[in-house]
């Protein structure tokens, strides 16, 4: 007989479908729920990462998503955008308010999940967590301050950053669990603390559901994608992060072969600049299409004959990476060409592509001219492998499980 349990996540960039993308805990949520428990995941009404912000007078917001499984908002002000000010005081607003559900959720939890990168809603998880007397696992999905020191440029000396790493100190020492999304983060957790026995990988992986009741691209973007040609295609943000330069220098290189067309799916802050780098250098082999609804993802993959997805060379992915357009393009199955120097490479462990070392655009040129003369059925097999990768490591009901099997194992471990 299953042993019931009820989770609070807490997350204050977590997200539905319909706001958002969703994403990691809505998805963990909906699986857990399936299992049998009783799950909430606890979110900010409104944030930077919100394309449709919740408005409501009230101080709580719950919506019944499914048997099982309820959405808690928190009322919380606007802010403009992600680097004001007034976000950090929403974090401390958030955090002093999700205190109060100790009296309104009637639920109590068994466990407490709680997520950065919002660190200082560490204090009302961990307020909550005493309270129930029960587990808090600390997950971390965005290693702040480590990001903004190692990437943002921020210094180890500055007051804020100081707060913050107090903050993950006394996190990794309140912990019954740590989680993260980064095949590596062990290695920062424990320079910071965190005894290794207390970590688990928890990777973000993909709704079967969704990706299996697609929708069909609009005919408009569909007569956007040359027919004939051996596509490379990426899907996503086009950001300094995404290292899209090096993609379209690869295309420069590649303008000798007419056979060869690259399609990029998605908007972002670089968009503009690479459309212009694209026009100067008279690149008649680049397409840029604007965003597509999440559920049409799948539908232009297979449009694809492979997938690209690259990264800067920063040290900061000797982590590990979290992206979520992996599992997506894994489970496409079309072969994927990974431009990353970095540890916990899907793409090379389940053998569904080329992995080569980031901001080389030779190299992914030379990588796509070996998928595009490979014979057909070496490329599906690529995709066979990768897709099987997925269903087995990377589903959201898998990943529930594990989450499951990790907290039925601590209450028999007592």
């Amino acid at each position: 007989m299953l042993d019931r349990k009820t989770f609070w996540i807490i997350n204050q960039y977590s997200s539905t479908p319909e706001t958002a993308m969703g994403g990691r805990h809505y998805y963990i949520a909906q699986e857990l729920a399936k299992i049998g428990h009783k799950v909430y995941v606890i979110a900010g009404s409104y944030s930077h990462l919100l394309r449709s912000p919740k408005i409501f007078d009230e101080e709580f917001l719950f919506e019944e998503r499914e048997t099982n499984f309820t959405f808690i908002w928190v009322n919380l002000p606007k802010y403009d955008g992600a680097h004001d000010k007034k976000r950090i005081i929403n974090e401390f607003i958030f955090s002093y308010k999700i205190r109060k559900l100790k009296n309104i959720i009637q639920d109590t939890p068994d466990v407490i999940l709680h997520s950065s990168p919002a660190l200082i809603s560490y204090f009302g998880a961990s307020y909550l967590a005493s309270y129930f007397k029960t587990p808090y696992i600390f997950e971390v999905r965005d290693p702040w301050p480590l990001t903004l020191t190692e990437i943002g440029g921020y210094s180890k000396k500055h007051p804020f950053v100081r707060f913050l790493q107090w903050i993950e100190d006394r996190a990794y020492q309140r912990a019954d669990f740590a989680f993260s999304n980064f095949f590596n983060a062990i290695e920062h957790m424990q320079s910071r603390g965190l005894e290794y026995t207390k970590f688990h990988w928890i990777p973000n992986g993909i709704s079967l559901p969704e990706v299996e009741n697609r929708e069909a691209i609009d005919i408009t973007v569909l007569n956007k994608i040359p027919k004939d040609k051996f596509i490379v295609g990426y899907t996503g943000t086009l950001g300094t992060a995404n290292a899209m330069n090096y993609l379209i220098d690869a295309a420069e290189l590649l303008l000798n072969s007419p056979s060869i067309h690259f399609v990029l799916v998605g908007d972002g802050k670089e968009k503009a600049r690479l459309e212009k780098h694209v026009t100067d250098k008279n690149l008649t082999n680049v397409t840029f299409i604007s965003s597509i609804p999440k559920k049409q993802i799948q539908s232009i993959l297979e449009k694809f004959d492979a997938c690209y997805i690259g990264w800067l060379n920063h040290r900061m992915y000797r982590l590990g990476i979290a992206a979520n357009k992996l599992p997506e393009y894994l489970y496409s199955g079309k072969p994927i060409i990974h431009s990353y120097s970095g540890a916990g490479d899907f793409v090379r462990q389940a053998n569904a592509g080329i992995s080569i070392d980031a901001e080389k655009p030779q190299l992914i040129a030379d990588a796509i001219l070996e998928l595009s003369q490979l014979p057909v059925n070496e490329r599906q097999q690529m995709g066979e492998r990768g897709k099987k990768f997925v269903l087995e490591n990377l589903s959201y009901m898998e990943i529930a499980t594990k989450i499951e099997s990790i907290v039925l194992q601590s209450d028999k471990n007592k």
